[in-house]
């Protein structure tokens, strides 16, 4: 977390228009397409050393970023593939697959999509055909499984990828994925011995390109929360008693980040609103959450501030005083009453 608040200060110390512009502006995620080109190895399970059977491979896929969360690519990847025997005898063959796959964003489902994140990490599952041809390597070493021509077979796929994002439309990628098909991919004869499946992995890294923007800017005005006006002067007069202005207080209560509960540096501030609340019975109290913009998404901030205004209400009530009393509200990251960022994890009461 402190390393997180370093970057953001050093960004904010960069360009101190970044700051103003985040105070009226909201960021929100776009539907985007996305092309990837990636290059790398392909490893065949088998029993020759593991080096023996390392063989070049790459991959094009275009995709659709549905959400920050779901995606959906349609691509194919392949070069060259390898087999061999427990004396480090091998054979190669060729073969392509076109696959469909789902990609799963784990970091945006648990943490919310945040523009300025710069890691990514997914888990990718899909279903594809191998086409494999040129098989001749191994006409002469009498493989009982034996293919030639050209062979398709159904492939099951799963594995996982990371983003580094270079720009707000490349990323660097680095996938690692595992293959499953039929016992007579690589030639190999079945027996008790062997598994029920051939499997072989890719391991890739290349380039994601955005087709498109992958963010817009919502403006969203600035609120200014005014200062409580000065107590009128009433004069008395010999006939009437003063008019006293009915008393009121403006408490802020602060949080850490992505947290409702109300930290221990905190609670001198609710238990001053506490005593006000009880010295004046009459009085009744608005509590409205907020969150920061530059945390989080809308969806996810929503939850914050809401959470934030109950969990202060729970404490009113918990020292004893009446739920007809207090109301609460939300906004979210919609509305951001301090210009310092971290202030708008907070619950704004006022009580009059």
């Amino acid at each position: 977390m402190k390393f997180t608040k370093l970057l953001l200060a050093a960004a904010l110390m960069v360009s101190g228009l970044a700051a103003s512009a985040q105070e009226t502006e909201n960021v929100q995620f776009k539907p985007h397409w996305f092309l990837q080109l990636q290059g790398g190895a392909n490893y065949n399970l088998d029993k020759a050393d593991f080096d023996k059977l390392i063989s070049p491979a790459a991959q094009i896929a275009v995709g659709y970023q549905f959400n920050p969360v779901w995606a959906l690519r349609l691509g194919a990847n392949g070069w060259q593939a390898k087999g061999g025997f427990s004396d480090n005898t091998t054979y190669k063959w060729k073969y392509i697959t076109p696959a469909l796959d789902v990609k799963f964003n784990l970091i945006n489902a648990i943490a919310g999509w945040n523009p300025k994140r710069v890691f990514g990490l997914n888990i990718i599952a899909g279903i594809g055909a191998n086409i494999g041809w040129d098989n001749e390597d191994n006409a002469s070493l009498n493989m009982s499984n034996y293919w030639d021509g050209t062979k398709v077979r159904p492939v099951g796929r799963a594995g996982l990828d990371l983003d580094f994002n270079l720009s707000k439309c490349v990323s660097l990628n680095l996938e690692c994925m595992a293959n499953a098909l039929s016992d007579k991919y690589n030639s190999r004869a079945d027996n008790k011995h062997d598994i029920d499946l051939d499997w072989y992995f890719t391991g890739l890294v290349g380039l994601k390109i955005a087709l498109g923007k992958t963010q817009t800017v919502i403006p969203v005005a600035p609120v200014v929360i005014e200062e409580p006006a000065p107590a009128p002067v009433v004069k008395e007069t010999p006939k009437t008693a003063a008019v006293e202005r009915a008393p009121e207080i403006q408490t802020e209560i602060f949080y850490y980040i992505r947290q409702t509960e109300i930290r221990d540096d905190q609670k001198g501030r609710l238990n001053q609103l506490i005593s006000f609340l009880k010295e004046n019975p009459e009085t009744k109290v608005q509590i409205t959450g907020y969150a920061d913009v530059e945390t989080g998404n809308p969806r996810i901030n929503m939850k914050y501030s809401e959470g934030r205004a109950a969990g202060v209400a729970k404490a009113l009530v918990d020292a004893g005083i009446d739920a007809a009393r207090i109301t609460t509200d939300a906004k979210g990251d919609t509305v951001q009453p301090f210009s310092e960022n971290d202030k708008n994890r907070v619950s704004i009461c006022i009580a009059k």
